[in-house]
């Protein structure tokens, strides 16, 4: 089995693997400008995809383009997420470099889309792939390919702890070799209660002193995580930008949730913005939470709270998301400014940054590897993935971290 990387190799963002030319696993892009694409060009024979976040699935209707039909396999909500990243995306950027696709391509992704769920085995381009839950966000899946000798365990971004929308990873199955992610190797992330905990105090704290706290989050998984913490606190809150739609979405699949009631009280516990920036102002000014996008500031209706309470220090933005060095939310944390709708702002509201994270810290890594000890292992999806493939030499795995655009053979 040759495996190429095209694209997730020694960096974060546009993921994309090749096995035997044939069968492509993800198809991302960074959220870069220009946005960084897989490198090469492919037509693979079949896609599956991990789930449903840019940096995995934004480049996918890409592959729709001329006389190319190759099926895409994916889970029901991993497929939903990703017509809505498209339909973003097309309606942001299309027709300028940093859409890599047209409509045209966009409606095929309905003609070629297959759903699958969890540990149910299919064929795609010869091989048996099994999907298993990745304990990232709903729908996200571990692959499992299998060519009859060689049984190569794809892990896409995962957790082994639970969170309150979806439940960490148990699933281990047997595999010769494993390309895993590292995005928190180096990392230790503080117990979730205590950080549920701390970020639930602070906004409390924040109302009760008259201000307002704009939460910025991910609409896909941290927008739904915040709304569980906000109702488990007790704590009323808005919800606004692309977030809305993905919370119907997730709640359409409950089985791929840890809990479909906490996610309806959450729901019914939410407010749902219309999405004018008179009556977003007129929030701003009420003394409340508002979850919204974007998590990094770049955009959404995050361009009209901020500003709204930049101003003065009794309200609170409480970043719950990492952020990409060169984003606004990168700058917010280290320079207490931020460019905003193209001007550069300071901003006496309080600042805070809570780990909310998603992925397996350093010691969930190790957890998950401990069962691949015997397996080959090709770190990949991190900032430092050499290092932490040497570390894991140094632990006697047969580990390395690929580079962009490399063939491995296992």
């Amino acid at each position: 089995m040759e495996i190429r990387f095209l694209g997730g190799a020694r960096e974060i963002g546009r993921s994309a693997v090749l096995i035997d030319d044939s069968l492509l696993l993800d198809f991302g892009m960074s959220t870069d400008n220009p946005p960084r694409l897989p490198v090469g060009s492919v037509d693979p024979d079949s896609v599956v995809v991990s789930h449903g976040h840019l940096d995995h699935v934004g480049a996918i209707p890409s592959l729709l383009s001329g006389d190319a039909r190759p099926p895409i396999h994916w889970t029901p909500p991993t497929a939903e997420l990703a017509m809505v990243l498209a339909r973003d995306t097309l309606k942001l950027h299309g027709g300028t470099y940093r859409c890599p696709f047209a409509e045209a391509e966009l409606r095929r992704l309905t003609q070629v889309s297959e759903t699958h769920r969890y540990r149910e085995p299919f064929e795609a381009a010869g091989y048996e792939v099994t999907l298993f839950n990745a304990g990232h966000i709903p729908g996200s899946a571990h692959v499992l390919v299998d060519d009859g000798e060689t049984r190569l365990l794809y892990t896409g971004d995962f957790h082994t702890e639970d969170q309150r929308l979806v439940s960490g990873t148990v699933d281990r199955p047997d595999a010769d070799a494993v390309i895993c992610e590292s995005t928190y190797s180096d990392v230790t992330h503080d117990a979730r209660e205590e950080v549920e905990r701390a970020f639930a105090e602070s906004l409390r704290t924040t109302l009760w002193e008259g201000g307002t706290v704009v939460v910025p989050a991910f609409a896909i998984g941290r927008t739904q995580e915040a709304m569980l913490v906000c109702e488990a606190h007790d704590l009323e809150c808005y919800v606004d930008g692309m977030g809305q739609e993905v919370t119907g979405i997730v709640r359409r699949y409950p089985e791929f949730l840890r809990d479909p009631e906490a996610m309806a009280r959450a729901k019914s516990n939410a407010r749902y913005v219309s999405g004018r920036d008179g009556q977003r102002r007129r929030i701003a000014e009420s003394g409340t939470v508002i979850i919204t996008t974007s998590g990094m500031l770049s955009g959404g209706p995050a361009m009209t709270y901020v500003p709204a309470v930049r101003g003065h220090p009794k309200h609170k933005i409480a970043l719950t998301g990492y952020q990409v060095e060169g984003t606004p939310g990168r700058d917010l944390l280290e320079t207490g400014s931020a460019e905003i709708n193209g001007r550069v702002m300071p901003v006496s509201a309080r600042v805070e940054a809570y780990d909310f994270s998603a992925h397996a810290d350093r010691e969930g890594l190790r957890a998950f590897l401990a069962s691949y000890r015997d397996a080959r292992v090709l770190v990949n999806h991190g900032d430092r993935c050499v290092a932490f493939a040497e570390e894991l030499q140094g632990e006697c795995f047969d580990a390395r971290a690929p580079d962009l655009d490399e063939t491995v053979r296992v």
